[in-house]
């Protein structure tokens, strides 16, 4: 889902340019790894780096994977709450104490922040308190509906959702980047064109519109 806006931009950008059709179908990433691996029909597969390298080593999306952008985890409260000092991991980790409520999701970045909890040793403390949304509701929406009083998603999903403050990103010790890749998928007879698309959304080209969705180009130049 954190791909969601930035791939509708880049996919009709495309499309109006290569003169094809591009249907994206945006669901959690643990469902979209399920129906991949349970055969269904796809052209391409963008996931997390990792769950895309687990389908490439069991046969479902063709080597060659390519990787689009860096997805940084941000915080959020509700808009015109005080907001607590997260400006350091030390200040982040008393913020979450005295949370009421806390919220993330499935996936890489609710994964992160499960092991950043049990490295502190606050795991069993703040159990009771975490809500993790069905999939497909981003956590900014239950920060404004005030069901979460702090909320950690990728900052790609909190930036456009009225009703929150963006805080920030984690700050250094605690930071959690993403990297999201795309790969062919094994049962696409249109390998040449998706990989025409995928160049092009690993392009200079793309960046601006990572950027404005609040990622980065996954690219070492």
């Amino acid at each position: 889902m954190a791909t969601r806006a930035v791939l509708a931009e880049l996919a009709e950008a495309y499309a109006a340019r290569a003169g094809v059709r591009i249907d994206i179908t945006s669901v959690g990433g643990v469902d979209a790894a399920r129906r991949v691996a349970a055969g269904e029909a796809f052209d391409t597969v963008i996931l997390a780096s990792d769950a895309l390298d687990k389908l490439i080593a069991a046969g479902h999306v063709q080597p060659g994977r390519v990787d689009l952008v860096r997805s940084p985890v941000a915080l959020a409260v509700r808009s015109g709450s005080p907001p607590p000092d997260v400006s350091t991991e030390a200040a982040l980790k008393q913020a979450v104490l005295a949370a009421p409520t806390l919220g993330y999701s499935t996936g890489p970045s609710g994964n992160h922040l499960a092991a950043l909890f049990a490295r502190w040793g606050i795991a069993d403390q703040v159990r009771e308190r975490i809500v993790v949304p069905p999939p497909g509701v981003p956590v900014g929406q239950l920060v404004a509906d005030g069901r979460v009083a702090l909320g950690f998603q990728q900052l790609s999903e909190l930036i456009s959702l009225p009703g929150i403050d963006v805080l920030g990103l984690l700050p250094p010790g605690a930071e959690f980047i993403t990297t999201f890749s795309a790969g062919v998928a094994a049962v696409s007879p249109n390998g040449d064109v998706v990989r025409a698309m995928l160049a092009y959304m690993a392009s200079p080209e793309a960046d601006d519109a990572k950027q404005r969705h609040g990622m980065a180009p996954a690219r070492d130049d």
